[in-house]
């Protein structure tokens, strides 16, 4: 089996690359299964209804979030769709689900979704949080993905050291940029620091440059808007034994 874990998407120029390109790239690279971080899809900042069925019309099995899951408050419309997954370690009672059971091709798929402490807005431990999922389902699903959502590299190495062993794919999002530490780590699990972004490529993250420019220059807030022009793509690839359900191999794309 072969699963697709895309960056995050930023705003419509990202969606509207996917509406182009995605059913190719699924196409080119034999894809079966598509995971893609949904949290800055709609206006570069959180993630409205419309966002979220663009994403699933092209293609998309999962959607995850991150810090700005909250930031369009019509999310809640769909936040109990079955194949959005938000951050695990909000608060009990929080809407929506941490993860989700998917079956696909007679297995089932936990993908779980998790944010990170260090330079973030305060969340319970992401750690505990996972080891608690683990031990609840790990023995009941065949295939574990995991988006951290975090800002240090150090957080994010270290989570995927702690899940070593425990799941197939650990990916980090969230400051999309592609990190070019892919690899298998000593337990089986494929990793990924940062899988980088969909959105535009002549930009500061996915945001007019010119605009951040000014706020680093003056000292003045100003609003993001999402850049124009052409985009990139950026994303991973987990290849996985159907007979072991063991992660075997990992690639990094950057279109």
């Amino acid at each position: 089996m072969r699963i697709l874990a895309i960056g995050d998407i930023i705003g419509s120029p990202g969606r509207n690359y996917l509406k182009e390109n995605l059913k190719k790239i699924k196409d080119n690279y034999n894809i079966d299964f598509i995971i893609a971080n949904g949290e800055n899809s709609s206006g570069g900042l959180g993630m409205n209804p419309i966002a979220a069925n663009d994403l699933f019309d092209v293609g998309i099995n999962v959607i995850t979030l991150g810090n700005h899951t909250w930031r369009k408050k019509d999310i809640l419309k769909v936040i109990d769709d079955p194949r959005i997954v938000r951050p695990i370690n909000y608060l009990d009672g929080t809407p929506g689900s941490g993860y989700r059971i998917f079956d696909f091709n007679n297995k089932k798929i936990l993908v779980i979704n998790a944010l990170g402490r260090i330079y973030m807005d305060p969340v319970s431990n992401p750690y505990l949080a996972m080891k608690n999922v683990l031990n609840e389902l790990s023995e009941k699903v065949d295939i574990i993905i995991v988006d951290f959502h975090a800002e240090a590299t150090s957080e994010k190495k270290a989570m995927g050291f702690y899940l070593d062993g425990k799941v197939n794919l650990v990916f980090g999002t969230h400051t999309h940029v592609q990190t070019a530490d892919d690899t298998i780590l000593p337990r089986g699990t494929a990793y990924i620091t940062d899988v980088g972004m969909v959105g535009p490529k002549d930009s500061i993250i996915g945001a007019d440059k010119s605009i951040v420019l000014n706020n680093f220059l003056t000292e003045m807030p100003d609003k993001l808007l999402v850049a124009g022009g052409d985009c990139i793509f950026n994303g991973i690839i987990i290849d996985i034994n159907e007979d072991t359900n063991k992660t075997i191999d990992i690639t990094r794309i950057n279109i």
